[in-house]
């Protein structure tokens, strides 16, 4: 006889675990509204589905990417019941390349839905709404990037250079003929450029590459050996054909092929141009960034005798405008090299009442010398974690109106938060369309002391 196990048996909590959905499967989804990333969702067996590609209101076969807990992530493989908004994605990779992911959705309807996760975020972290709605700050919808960067890799077995753009959901190379998105100057670049570095005598050699444009077109190739005589002159005459400055980058920083070359942008209402290096951080949306800082200035109102602070300044984005305002901008930046450049743009341009400085910018700044004497306003432009550490202490300053710019309505509405409790407003709040085609959000927010 079988000896009975006197052991008792425990169901595990929260009821019996369901297998998980394999990847790979396909789904039939009706789809019932869009996540703030632009993907669709859907519902099955207790399980939300996230769908890129998908609009609400539509039945879509889905193919599955990813698994965990209660939530898959697919994309969509066919329509089978399309909704009247759904449009022809004008990029014959969309679907396949990484890079835009709300081609099929109507432009219009894109700034809706990034509207939508800055009102959500700021009304579900900081509690709060604008006095003010501006209107969403809009450029091109195509041709607006004016920079790039090229994924490169040797295939051993079958002795072939992947040149293009990185997949969705994976880091397959997709090789892309043509990117309506890039501006015209890059379009032409990128459609010679796969056979160029195919045609190299030793094209293993390639790291990446990156493509830029302003004053002038630029071609960055990272190389992870160094690249013979031959190859380099094939690579200067490819650069000369297109008017392209070469730049190269080995073990240590990105050099310019040429002496003395130069790569930077102009901000035409303010007669500036900002000297930049492969590298550096530069808005990729010439367009907007101009109309961005237009807007900045014009919400901070700045008067002539005004002390500003410019945090996260960059090269001088910012700044070099406003200093052509006010009696004095106090600039201040995490990376030293920044700072060297952005002192650089200012006297290359003639200013003399800007200032810059390097600062930890996770931390308060109250302390700083350059802040003992305070500032009438205060514009921040930081990264994706923004700016908490800083907004803390922002109060001691003794600022009345402050304009922050974001790249994350998530950061941007928590940092909110710390400032309403401190005592100040948010006036007025909008989206800015830096990246359109992507669900990616940028916004500004203009806060003034009750």
């Amino acid at each position: 006889m079988a000896k009975r196990s006197g052991g008792l048996r425990f169901q595990p909590s929260g009821g019996e675990r369901k297998a998980q959905v394999p990847v790979g499967k396909k789904q039939k989804l009706d789809i019932e509204r869009l996540a703030n990333d632009g993907r669709g969702i859907g519902f099955v067996d207790g399980r939300s589905w996230f769908v890129a590609g998908a609009l609400p209101g539509e039945e879509v076969e889905a193919r599955v990417l990813a698994t965990r807990a209660q939530v898959v992530e697919a994309r969509t493989e066919r329509v089978l019941r399309a909704v009247e908004q759904r449009r022809q994605p004008p990029c014959i990779h969309a679907g396949q390349c990484g890079g835009c992911t709300l081609q099929h959705l109507p432009h219009g309807e894109q700034l809706a839905l990034k509207q939508r996760s800055l009102t959500e975020q700021l009304q579900r972290v900081a509690g709060v709404q604008p006095d003010e709605w501006a209107a969403p700050l809009v450029g091109s919808e195509f041709a607006y990037r004016r920079r790039a960067r090229i994924a490169v890799r040797w295939d051993v077995k079958n002795k072939h250079l992947d040149v293009g753009f990185r997949a969705a959901s994976s880091q397959d190379i997709v090789a892309i003929g043509d990117c309506p998105v890039l501006v015209q100057p890059l379009q032409t670049l990128l459609r010679a450029l796969p056979a160029q570095l195919r045609g190299l005598d030793k094209p293993q050699a390639i790291g990446h590459v990156e493509l830029f444009h302003g004053t002038q077109s630029a071609l960055l190739v990272r190389h992870t050996a160094p690249l013979g005589e031959a190859d380099l002159q094939r690579l200067r005459a490819f650069c000369s054909e297109h008017a392209a400055q070469l730049w190269l980058q080995g073990t240590g920083k990105p050099e310019a092929d040429q002496q003395g070359q130069k790569l930077g942008y102009r901000l035409e209402p303010w007669s500036l141009e900002l000297q930049y290096r492969p590298g550096d951080f530069v808005q990729v949306n010439g367009q907007v960034n101009q109309a961005m800082v237009e807007q900045a200035l014009d919400w901070m109102a700045p008067h002539t005798g005004e002390r500003v602070l410019d945090l996260f300044c960059g090269l001088g984005n910012f700044a070099l405008p406003l200093v052509q305002t006010v009696a004095e901008v106090v600039a201040v930046e995490g990376v030293e090299a920044m700072v060297q450049r952005a002192q650089a743009n200012a006297e290359d341009n003639g200013l003399g009442n800007a200032h810059f400085f390097q600062a930890d910018l996770s931390k308060p700044l109250a302390e700083a010398h350059w802040a003992s004497r305070g500032f009438d306003a205060i514009l921040l432009d930081p990264p994706r974690d923004g700016a908490f550490e800083v907004v803390k202490g922002i109060h001691r300053l003794g600022a009345r109106r402050l304009v922050y710019v974001s790249c994350n309505p998530a950061t941007l509405a928590r940092d909110t938060a710390e400032l309403v409790a401190q005592g100040y407003r948010l006036k007025r709040a909008g989206i800015l369309d830096m990246f359109p085609q992507t669900a990616h959000v940028e916004a500004m927010a203009l806060f003034e002391a009750s």
